[in-house]
């Protein structure tokens, strides 16, 4: 009646609240979950080390699977991550890829990896913590690899397994995305139409630059890390900020680690992660 799942964040090639299509890349960093079953008929959750942090998306996450697939249980949620929250790098998104696995694991049930990302998907739109559901950054998380999707009708269209190095700069501040101002970024549509015609097209490297800079003016965030990025690498606003993620070999990206380290926040070299979301 006990079990335990991880989920890796993802960063951004492109951000779905311009045109509803999205297309994001898991990231080799974890946020873990463990699940417990109980005879409470209630759930309960809790975030290590964030002891006021907001547990609806975890609990809800374990609700829609109990309602589904239960007899009534209760249970308690508890996940551990080395994705900052509301830092951009779809740390809700692994966070309810993690706690899904684990309940149902905790049930003993086997369900497809697409329909349980999307039981995490509806518990973050009843949650309220993302406007277009979230789904390219879950089935990235979920699967691993890049992944292209349509968020209204929550349909996977492309993936890919890219073998990229990733560099990641997160600011100290931090930026929900539930709060971020979507008529700024359905004004910019048209440029989104051209990131997802990239996307759609393998070619996600280009689809990233034009994403980050299109991005980066909707959402006023500075473009000087994606300027510095190139032309070696490609970098790209993640989500709706303030994390910044490059891609490209290690080579380059560690002269570019060197220049985004002498900011403000953290910066940190990674991979990308093609096995998405497992049970421990």
């Amino acid at each position: 009646m006990i079990a335990r799942a991880a989920a890796p964040a993802a960063g951004t090639v492109l951000n779905a609240l311009a045109n509803g299509y999205g297309s994001a890349f898991a990231i080799d960093a974890d946020t873990e979950a463990t699940v417990e079953l109980d005879d409470t008929g209630t759930v309960s959750g809790e975030i290590e080390g964030a002891e006021d942090a907001d547990t609806r998306l975890i609990e809800r996450c374990v609700e829609r699977c109990l309602e589904r697939f239960g007899d009534g249980e209760g249970a308690h949620v508890h996940t551990e991550s080395e994705v900052p929250m509301a830092s951009g790098l779809k740390s809700s998104s692994a966070a309810a890829n993690a706690t899904v696995l684990a309940t149902l694991e905790a049930l003993g049930v086997d369900l497809d990896r697409k329909a349980a990302c999307r039981i995490g998907v509806a518990a973050a739109r009843d949650a309220g913590v993302t406007v277009t559901g979230a789904f390219d950054d879950a089935s990235a998380s979920m699967l691993g690899g890049v992944t292209v999707t349509d968020n209204t009708d929550d349909e996977l269209l492309a993936r890919d397994e890219p073998d990229w190095d990733v560099l990641v700069y997160t600011p100290d501040e931090r930026a929900y995305s539930a709060d971020a101002d979507v008529s700024r970024c359905e004004r910019i549509a048209p440029m989104a139409d051209i990131v997802y015609e990239l996307a759609a097209d393998g070619a996600y490297e280009s689809a990233m630059a034009v994403n980050g800079f299109a991005f980066c003016a909707a959402l006023e965030f500075p473009t000087e890390p994606l300027i510095e990025a190139m032309p070696a690498a490609t970098a790209s606003l993640s989500g709706t900020g303030p994390s910044y993620t490059a891609v490209g070999d290690r080579e380059a990206l560690e002269p570019l680690e060197s220049v985004w380290s002498e900011r403000a926040g953290h910066t940190w070299l990674t991979t990308t992660q093609r096995t998405g979301a497992t049970v421990r």
